[in-house]
């Protein structure tokens, strides 16, 4: 099976909690797989709960943070123009599309569990039978998704997704409404993680998570990947 078109899914949350900082998409986690998608051709739409602009983390644009993809991304005004102008949930049909990816960044944790729009997008997603990734803290989106028994979508499913760890040391444990790893777990998940930091992907079936920023470019690699063993 091939894959011609494909839908990103991004956060519009741009607040970190309390706090009076910003937050948003961590840009290299859109940037890396947008690129790598676009440079094999496919047809890309962007949506988000909101549609418009897309908030971006400042610190996902700072120095020790920035990557070829982020620095490509701030030098191609079509694409900075896109995500000034995404799509909002509820305008989109699975129907329309191959697969669907969701970037991360800490703004999903707080738009994205209870959207409706998206928990519809990602069961009719999966009632398809279609590929479906989450990235970081992106997988937070699946918290009140149902699968077609009615239990919830991630019970049993091996998961990955930004550790208590990795939560801890960014300094933003007492911030975030709730732990994604504890959540995941709690929801019936087998999480599994990998090195803080470092590249880990897990895939069950379907679905596609990735444990942080590092992991972007393999979990497009895995995407990739498995469309070809569906051919």
């Amino acid at each position: 099976m091939e894959f011609k078109k494909i839908l990103f899914v991004v956060t519009s949350h741009d607040k970190m909690g309390d706090t009076g900082k910003k937050t948003g998409i961590w840009i290299e986690e859109f940037a890396a797989p947008y690129y790598y998608f676009l440079d094999a051709g496919k047809q890309i739409t962007i949506a988000s709960p909101k549609g418009g602009q897309a908030p971006i983390d400042p610190k996902s644009n700072e120095p020790e943070n920035q990557t070829p993809a982020t620095v490509r991304y701030y030098n191609d005004p079509e694409t900075i123009k896109r995500l000034a102008n995404t799509v909002a949930i509820k305008a989109v049909n699975e129907k329309d599309y191959d697969t669907v990816f969701y970037p991360g960044g800490h703004g999903p944790m707080w738009d994205l569990p209870d959207d409706e729009g998206s928990i519809r997008l990602l069961e009719s997603f999966n009632r398809a039978g279609k590929v479906m990734t989450l990235m970081c803290h992106s997988p937070v989106a699946l918290k009140n998704v149902k699968g077609v028994d009615g239990d919830w979508l991630i019970r049993g499913k091996r998961v990955t997704a930004f550790t208590n760890g990795e939560e801890s040391e960014a300094e933003l444990t007492w911030i975030v409404p709730f732990l994604l790893e504890d959540m995941l777990r709690g929801r019936g998940a087998n999480y599994l993680k990998g090195e803080n930091w470092l590249p880990f992907v897990v895939r069950d079936g379907k679905l596609v998570t990735g444990q942080n920023p590092a992991s972007s470019v393999l979990a497009a690699q895995t995407v990739m990947d498995l469309f070809e063993r569906m051919k």
